[in-house]
């Protein structure tokens, strides 16, 4: 679905992004991982248009979608949800998914006049209660927990119906009860959604629990990729990431 070939991406001196070449199948649950520093959202970035790179290729479903525009990209199906949740703060949940809606479909000019198009309402309803947002529909965004605004984010992004969803670290920020549900929803929308989801996370087990393929970044290079049992094995991995076990941990 996604190839990824030779991409490079550097800020003055410091190589970003450096010759990576991935492909990502469809309907497969991928997590990006690494330490700080180690390229993951700025690889983001360059996928979903954020910032052009320096040299690559990004194909997506057989298209070459390389320096395209954030809203092109969208169009072609690859959304994304932010380390920081992004929406209106002073709009309800549902007000803040009808106007998603609305701006991917081209009827933006509708909300000003108070009356989205048929389809809109309940479109922005639909993808509220795929995430567990129906009841907080009329809720001021800004009033949401962290944790559910967090879930706004990503509805956000599935409201723009793509066939690829980008989650930048979705469990930043949360308590391990709180990332947990996150997880669940998470899994959940793309078991019934047949996404292809990438997401980037440092809570490793989460990683190694839900993953079905992992691939590693290191100072803006490709590390290791792998199955979770591979990742979890690979002396290069645990040297520059994941270290080495407290023999304590298993008395």
């Amino acid at each position: 679905m996604l190839r990824i070939a030779g991409l490079t991406k550097r800020f003055g001196g410091l190589t970003a992004i450096g010759d990576v070449t991935l492909d990502f199948a469809a309907g497969t649950l991928t997590a990006i991982i690494g330490p700080n520093g180690a390229g993951k959202s700025t690889f983001f970035n360059l996928i979903s248009g954020a910032i052009v790179p320096d040299s690559g290729q990004i194909v997506f479903q057989g298209e070459d979608i390389t320096g395209l525009s954030r809203a092109a990209i969208v169009r072609r199906g690859i959304g994304r949800a932010f380390q920081v949740a992004s929406f209106f703060p002073s709009m309800t949940v549902a007000e803040n998914l009808q106007a998603a809606v609305a701006a991917h479909r081209g009827q933006w000019a509708d909300l000003g006049r108070g009356f989205p198009r048929q389809g809109v309402r309940e479109r922005a309803l639909e993808v509220a209660e795929m995430l567990g947002l129906h009841d907080s529909a009329h809720v001021l965004s800004a009033n949401l927990s962290h944790g559910d605004q967090k879930l706004l984010d990503i509805a956000l992004g599935l409201a723009l119906e793509p066939s690829m969803l980008l989650l930048d670290e979705p469990t930043a920020g949360m308590g391990p009860e709180e990332r947990w549900n996150m997880i669940e929803k998470v899994q959940r929308l793309w078991r019934l959604q047949n996404l292809t989801l990438v997401f980037i996370e440092h809570d490793m087990d989460i990683v190694f629990g839900i993953a079905s393929s992992i691939r590693v970044l290191c100072y803006g290079r490709v590390l290791a990729e792998g199955t979770p049992d591979e990742i979890r094995a690979n002396p290069a991995v645990i040297e520059a990431y994941l270290g080495t076990p407290d023999p304590e941990d298993d008395a």
